[in-house]
């Protein structure tokens, strides 16, 4: 649940405390949200398996995009010091939240290589139900804990989509320290894993 912080010299009004509320409602709803999504993936996952129909071409560009996001996701990771400040360097000066754009890029790969429209849609419907709840619980959290700084970066940052103009005037570093601390190379085993069984599926088929 989302710490509400309030001036101590101020009293509540109603306004103050129906707003309080509706923070409240959208907290509740993102977890019921988030308690669903493994249990909706998992046999999600399963019918990507069934319905996927890859050839080598679509292989080939999947596998490349999957990279990227995994690229992304490591270069995020490598930045990402918890509960110890507000990272906004590297990725985090392109995008508030560049794990979730390397964890599209992986399952967009994913699925552009499983080669199924039908897997596609389900794909892209499981992502844009769960993730923007995700995303704003977390900026909640973030906006509690760090107030005003978090406010003023937010306002220059874009929440998803990477402002790449500004890639040229930010320092980006790869750390293998943090990238494992970060159970990073979990997401690496679960890409790996996906591409060797559409690999296999596409030789047997062939």
């Amino acid at each position: 649940m989302r710490l509400i912080r309030w001036p101590p010299d101020r009293r509540l009004t109603a306004d103050d405390v129906e707003a309080v509320e509706r923070v409240r409602a959208v907290d509740s709803t993102a977890e019921v949200l988030l308690r669903q999504r493994v249990r909706i993936g998992l046999p999600l996952v399963v019918v990507w398996a069934w319905l996927a129909r890859p050839t080598p071409e679509a292989f080939a560009i999947g596998a490349a995009v999957a990279m990227l996001g995994l690229l992304v996701r490591g270069a995020a990771a490598s930045h990402l010091t918890k509960h110890t400040g507000l990272v906004t360097e590297g990725p985090y000066a392109l995008t508030r939240n560049p794990l979730y754009v390397g964890t599209a890029l992986m399952v967009a790969g994913l699925l552009i290589a499983a080669h199924s429209w039908l897997a596609g849609l389900l794909g892209a419907a499981y992502f844009l139900t769960f993730y923007p709840p995700a995303i704003r619980r977390e900026e909640q959290s973030l906006r509690a804990r760090y107030g005003r700084a978090f406010d003023e970066y937010a306002a220059r940052v874009p929440r998803f989509w990477p402002r790449l103009r500004a890639a040229g005037s930010t320092q980006f570093r790869w750390s293998w320290r943090l990238y494992g601390r970060n159970r990073e190379y979990t997401a690496a085993v679960g890409v790996l894993i996906g591409l060797v069984f559409l690999w296999l599926q596409m030789r047997r088929g062939s």
